[in-house]
């Protein structure tokens, strides 16, 4: 089964390319690590608007997502490192770091579609 294009809406996602160790003001590193991503690339998928029973059951028992994005695109690179731009348009600090709204959780790949399940975060 196909996804039809008018139920798509579109959103970005950040591939997730490293780590960098934190230096502090005399270059020294502090033990902590900066996670960079790759740059946000724009895509249209099926998002669903709540969760609910048939997507609990498509993920298992596993529940602790807010939303569901289906696609019929087999080569999309997302996977659970990833981080989403759903509900506003990439944005970022003054360092640079993005300020995302979504996470993936779980990744569901059938013979036709990739479904994958995402949970609302807040970035500061």
């Amino acid at each position: 089964m196909r996804t039809l294009n008018r139920n798509k809406s579109p959103f970005w996602y950040l591939l997730y390319d490293r780590k960098v160790p934190v230096k502090d003001e005399y270059g020294n590193e502090t033990g902590e690590e900066l996670v960079v991503y790759k740059p946000a690339v724009a895509m249209n998928a099926n998002i669903s608007a709540a969760t609910g029973s048939a997507q609990v059951e498509q993920f298992g028992n596993f529940a602790g997502y807010d939303k569901v994005i289906v696609t019929d695109d087999l080569s999309c690179p997302i996977d659970e490192h990833t981080v989403l731009f759903i509900d506003k348009e990439p944005q970022y600090d003054e360092d640079g770091k993005p300020l995302y709204d979504y996470m993936v959780k779980r990744v569901a790949k059938s013979l036709n579609s990739i479904s994958y399940a995402v949970s609302k975060v807040t970035v500061s």
